[in-house]
């Protein structure tokens, strides 16, 4: 098989948290008597960081470095304590990620989302399967779209970076899969349109989560 590990996006992508990050951060911003937004709009601003979240979240006349930094020290200590409310993993994740088990691939996490949340996500939904490596937003690593997380998983894996499908719900996704020489899927389920998936460069884009199973079998039939 030509494929040997899968690397992971995780809000968007594994886990529907978009409920949680959203009440989260709009309770920041009421605050700090400052404009909240439906969750829906949060799908747009979800994906490149906490900091980059209230950049696009804030008023354009208030996106300046001290309200960005009082709102994202706001967002952890709230999110802090409610990071497990409403956050699922999306219908079809758990059979995927049982048979990739039982096919002997390879599992990581590699997200924008900061280190800790990470985690404690993982910890709590991701458990049951044998993720190998779990790597969040830390300080003194770039964020994606930087190759650097993508490549740390790939040789603390011990796999060629060819043998690495990514999986992920953004452009950002796409972007850091092709940089770091990895196979970009997207999926049509997460935060972002297919457009964008494909703007930023998928190879395939999947319906639902058992359609990387279908990937995977087309490939191996050669």
């Amino acid at each position: 098989m030509r494929y040997r590990a899968v690397v992971f996006d995780l809000d968007g992508t594994l886990l529907d948290t978009l409920e949680d990050i959203a009440r989260a951060a709009n309770d920041v911003l009421t605050g700090l008597d400052l404009p909240t937004h439906a969750p829906a709009a949060y799908r747009q601003f979800i994906g490149e960081g906490v900091a980059m979240l209230f950049r696009r979240a804030l008023p354009p006349d208030r996106v300046e470095p001290d309200t960005v930094d009082r709102c994202v020290a706001g967002f952890e200590e709230t999110y802090g304590r409610s990071w497990n409310v409403r956050t699922r993993p999306y219908d079809g994740i758990p059979g995927l990620l049982d048979d990739l088990a039982a096919r002997g691939l390879g599992l990581a996490v590699l997200s924008n989302k900061p280190d800790e949340f990470t985690r404690l996500c993982a910890a709590e939904y991701l458990a049951r399967w044998p993720f190998q490596v779990v790597l969040g937003q830390r300080q003194g690593v770039p964020r994606k779209p930087d190759p650097a997380g993508a490549l740390e998983i790939a040789e603390r894996l011990g796999v060629p970076v060819e043998r690495f499908l990514y999986v992920g719900d953004t452009a950002v996704d796409m972007e850091t899969a092709r940089r770091a020489g990895m196979h970009p899927v997207g999926v049509a389920w997460g935060f972002r349109p297919i457009e964008e998936l494909r703007a930023g460069g998928a190879a395939a884009i999947i319906e639902r989560p058992a359609d990387l199973l279908e990937l995977l079998e087309m490939e191996r039939r050669g």
